[in-house]
C-alpha cells in the first residue's frame, strides 16, 4: 500500500513540477477590436485600430481597412460613448450582398483610402507586437473615419442603385 501512494505522489509530483514551465505565448491568439477615441465636429471619428502583416507597410493597410470595415458593418462599441454605435449600413449580410462591390471598394489602394486619414506615426513603435509562428507584426495606428462623407458614399452607391 505503501508503495501504490509514494508511486501516486511521485506522478503527482511529477506533474505539479512539469506545470511550473514558462508560459506560452498567448498574444498571438488575442483579437484586438477597434477603440472610440472621440468624434469630431464634422462628424468624423476618432479610432484606434489594429492591422496584422508581415512588414508594418501591410499591418497599417489591413489596420486602415479595419477601420472602415468596422465603422461599416459593425458600429464602434469599446472606447468613449461618443462613437455611433450603429454602423454605417444596417442591412444584414451586406457585404456578402454587394460582394463586387465591396471588394473593388477594399482592394489595396482602393477607394477606402478616401475616408480614413490621420494616420499616427508615434503609435507604431510603441504598440507592437510579433507573431513568433506566422512572421506577421501587429500594429496599432491612430487614424480619424470620415463617417459622415462614407455614408453619403454608401447611401448613393448601395441603397440608391
Amino acid at each position: 500500500m505503501k508503495k501504490v501512494l509514494l508511486g501516486i505522489g511521485v506522478i503527482a509530483l511529477f506533474f505539479v513540477v512539469s506545470s511550473c514551465g514558462p508560459q506560452k505565448y498567448t498574444a498571438e491568439h488575442y483579437s484586438y477590436e477597434t477603440e472610440c477615441l472621440g468624434v469630431e465636429m464634422d462628424g468624423s471619428q476618432t479610432l484606434k485600430v489594429w492591422g496584422k502583416g508581415i512588414t508594418r507597410k501591410d499591418a497599417v493597410e489591413q489596420a486602415k481597412k479595419e477601420a472602415v470595415n468596422d465603422v461599416l458593418f459593425k458600429g464602434i462599441r469599446k472606447g468613449s460613448s461618443d462613437c455611433n454605435l450603429k454602423p454605417v449600413i444596417l442591412e444584414s449580410n451586406a457585404r456578402e450582398n454587394h460582394e463586387a462591390y465591396f471588394n473593388r471598394f477594399f482592394a489595396d489602394g482602393g477607394e477606402y483610402l478616401n475616408y480614413v486619414s490621420g494616420e499616427s506615426k508615434r503609435l507604431h513603435k510603441q504598440k507592437v507586437k510579433h507573431r513568433r509562428k506566422t512572421g506577421n507584426k501587429t500594429y496599432s495606428i491612430i487614424v480619424r473615419v470620415q463617417r459622415s462623407e462614407l455614408r453619403q458614399k454608401m447611401l448613393t452607391d448601395i441603397i440608391n442603385k
